[in-house]
């Protein structure tokens, strides 16, 4: 089984729950392109360097926007993991997370650009009701394989908070 990322539920709210991450390691690559066509142009370059690295593979992949048709797509390492190697390819770097506080907003369904909108904005809409200030932009976590039934799949919005 797949190693899911680990985080500690502080509260849950209509709409969305805040999490607290641990500090942890992220494996990065930008990719251009509509949503899934980056999604899949990040995957080829991570998927290469933890496969070279001998790096277990785990859940979520993280997808997050950086323009119009531009995105950053990560990987997370393993729990514990405080060093990794060095990656070979340029396109790939690795970047340190510290622990924070994210509102999460849980829903299922295939990789669709429209069903992640919606949800970033139902999670933006709950903030805003409840009065918390996110920091950065909502961004997307995807749990399970491409063959995986799409009704069956788990992914997120997911924000920091400030």
């Amino acid at each position: 089984m797949t190693e899911q990322q680990r985080y500690t539920v502080v509260s849950v709210h209509v709409g969305y729950e805040v999490r607290v991450y641990p500090a942890h390691l992220l494996a990065q690559v930008d990719a251009a392109g509509s949503f899934f066509e980056a999604g899949n142009r990040g995957f080829g370059p991570l998927i290469r360097y933890i496969t070279a690295s001998n790096i277990a593979m785990t859940a979520p992949v993280i997808q997050t926007p950086r323009a119009e048709k531009a995105y950053t797509v990560s990987f997370v390492m393993p729990a514990g993991a405080t060093r990794v190697p060095a990656p070979s390819d340029a396109s790939v770097r690795t970047v340190a997370v510290p622990e924070r506080r994210v509102a999460a907003r849980r829903f299922s369904g295939g990789s669709n650009e429209t069903r992640f909108q919606q949800n970033a904005d139902a999670l933006e809409a709950a903030l805003a009701r409840d009065g918390r200030a996110a920091e950065g932009p909502v961004y997307f976590a995807r749990y399970d394989p491409p063959w995986k039934p799409g009704f069956l799949k788990r992914n997120e919005a997911l924000v920091a908070l400030a």
